[in-house]
Parts: C-alpha cells; sequence; structure tokens
C-alpha cells in the first residue's frame, strides 16, 4: 500500500509541526510547501516534501522500503545539486524509514563515491523516543510507529491520546491517518481492538485517499492513474468490511480474506449490508458460496 496520502495530508495540515520536530527550532516564520518542479524521474517515495521556513529548505522524504532505483543516497544529492541551483539556499535533507528492517541500506546516511560525498539525515521511526511524537496530535500517526519494549501497549496509549482531542474533526482525520499507518507494524486485529472503523468513513483523509488516483487520472489523463485510484478505493472498502466482520465473527482465515479481496464493489457494498444479519463464520461461506450459485445460473 502506499502512504503518501496519508503523509500527505499531515504534512499539509501542520508543516510547522514536522519543521520543529525535525530542526528542533521554535519556529516563528510561516512554513510553507514548495511546489517545485524538478524535471525528476516517477519519484518512488511514500511521502516527499519540501518545505521552506526563512532561509532553509527542508527536504522531507518518507520510505518504506529501502531499496530504490536508484539508490536513494543517490537520489538525494540529485535533490539537493537541482534545489541549490535553483533556490541557492540551505538545505536540510531528511529521509524517514516507518518500517522495521535489518536491511543495512537503513543506516546509509551519504553519497559516497571517488572525490563526491554528500551527506543527508536519517531517521529510522522504529527507533525515535515516543514522547517526541506524542507532543503532537498530528504525529501520533507517527508514534505508533516509534520504539517500544510493548507494541500493543503503546498503541494503546495513542489511543487514548487521540480520545482527547476534543476537536471531532481533528479527532477523527487523526485516527484514521493512525489506522492507516498501524498496519506497518500492527496485525488488523489488534487495531480493530483499540479503534472504530466508522471513524474511517467520517474523516476528510480517508475521502481523499479514495478520490485520489481518480482525481490525477482525470486530471492527467491517464488512464493508469484512474486503475490505480479504483484499486485503492476497493483496498480501503474491503478492508473496513473486514474489520467489520472479524468484530462480528472474530478471526477471519486467509482464505475467506482472499475471496473478500476479489469481490466486486457492488458486492462489497451488499456484503456491508448482510453482514448484519451474519452470527457465524459459516454465514460469511454461505454467502460467498451465493454468488458463486449466482455466476453459474447466470451464465447457464
Amino acid at each position: 500500500m502506499s502512504y503518501d496520502s496519508i503523509l500527505k495530508f499531515l504534512v499539509e495540515e501542520s508543516p510547522q509541526v514536522f519543521v520543529h520536530w525535525l530542526l528542533n527550532e521554535d519556529i516563528n516564520e510561516k512554513v510553507e510547501i514548495l511546489n517545485v518542479e524538478l524535471n525528476l524521474e516517477p519519484i518512488r517515495a511514500d511521502g516527499l516534501f519540501f518545505l521552506t521556513v526563512a532561509d532553509k529548505i527542508l527536504h522531507l522524504e518518507f520510505q518504506t522500503n529501502p531499496q530504490s532505483q536508484p539508490s536513494i543516497p543517490l537520489r538525494m544529492l540529485d535533490y539537493w545539486v537541482r534545489l541549490y541551483r535553483q533556490y541557492e539556499t540551505n538545505i536540510e535533507q531528511v529521509v524517514i524509514y516507518l518500517k522495521p528492517t535489518t536491511s543495512p541500506d537503513v543506516l546509509i546516511d551519504r553519497f559516497q563515491t571517488q572525490n563526491t560525498s554528500h551527506r543527508y539525515r536519517v531517521i529510522r521511526i522504529w527507533e525515535e523516543d515516543v514522547s517526541l511524537l506524542l507532543q503532537s496530535p498530528i504525529l501520533f500517526p507517527l508514534a505508533v510507529l516509534a520504539k517500544t519494549d510493548n507494541p500493543e501497549s503503546l498503541l494503546s496509549q495513542v489511543a487514548e491520546e487521540i480520545s482527547k482531542i476534543e476537536n471531532r474533526r481533528e479527532r477523527n482525520n487523526v485516527s484514521t491517518c493512525v489506522q492507516l499507518l498501524a498496519g506497518i507494524k500492527f496485525d488488523l486485529s489488534l487495531i480493530n481492538f483499540y479503534f472504530r472503523e466508522d471513524i474511517m468513513q467520517e474523516s476528510v483523509v480517508y475521502n481523499q485517499i479514495i478520490n485520489k488516483g481518480i482525481q490525477q487520472g482525470i486530471q492527467q489523463g491517464i488512464q493508469q492513474g484512474i486503475q490505480q485510484g479504483i484499486q485503492q478505493s476497493k483496498y480501503l472498502e474491503t478492508q473496513l468490511i473486514l474489520r467489520q466482520l472479524q468484530k462480528r465473527l472474530g478471526n477471519i482465515d486467509s482464505q475467506l480474506e482472499s475471496q473478500l479481496s476479489n469481490l466486486s464493489f457492488s458486492e462489497l457494498e451488499n456484503l456491508g449490508l448482510d453482514l448484519l444479519d451474519f452470527n457465524s463464520v459459516s454465514d460469511l461461506v454461505n454467502w460467498l458460496n451465493s454468488l458463486t450459485s449466482d455466476s453459474e445460473f447466470d451464465q447457464s
């Protein structure tokens, strides 16, 4: 799953929070997101942002997978050169890895070859002190991925902090981002235990994620963008239905999950209504079998 829509929402909602966290500075100046065209190849990042504050550009890049082509060190050098050529200002570069891994690539913090050396900062979020990320609600989605000896306790702690947010819109949006990013580290059943699935449907973030790919496809005239939007929308809809089923029936085995992922939008919508009458997993199996029977009947 791509997390760019989630991270884009968080950074755009409160860019000053990210600047304060990453630069450890009290920010009095206005922080703006720099929309810059660097004429690059398609970017393989989970989130890429250029923030401007005072006389500095903060280049912020999120990654779940440290393997990249071209490599991340080379890309960071390339970004720096292009940014400096255009703006001639101080540039702070930070790569944030989201998914725990033992790959040595997440330890690399420089590009080095012959006479050329370029350094940038690396943050492995699973090594970060969670207390720093609990200082602002906009960082709660990253807090669930932070350092802890008891992951379940951390998830519970973040859920409790979210419940203290008074503004309903902010609470729903933060909760949705937490639930989606928590999937990097936690099982869906555990996320279900601490969070309500209906909050997602009320969230601005959820709607942005569902519509993003389709909107991009329409704006750019690229059929691939439309298909990606549809696929991502269907994935989220399937996850919500799966969560409802797990809360009502208990664990759903991988074979049934696979069948659910193959359902159409209309079938998922029907299942969302019919599952209210389910009392056991066998009811779900019978419901799925009825789809096969109906299909065979139509063909005959």
